[in-house]
């Protein structure tokens, strides 16, 4: 448990000041996913994508984070 959660802040750290765009933001998802998944002994890739595909999704959704800006 005490690896997952370092391997979860090396992976999101980087993320934490760019997650204005779906795809950032899908894969802090999908690193938060994996985790949870992992601390309740569950399919890890389940639940890295069920955390991409939230991640993503919250582009249109006021939740505090900066609002989404498409790429060009």
């Amino acid at each position: 448990m005490r690896r997952s959660l370092i391997a979860f802040a090396l992976l999101t750290l980087p993320l934490s000041a760019c997650m204005q765009d779906p795809a950032s933001r899908g894969v802090a998802g999908a690193a938060a996913g994996a985790l949870v998944a992992d601390a309740l002994d569950e399919n890890m890739v389940a639940g890295a994508a069920l955390g991409a595909l939230a991640g993503a999704a919250t582009c249109g959704i006021e939740l505090g984070l900066p609002p989404c800006q498409p790429r060009y």
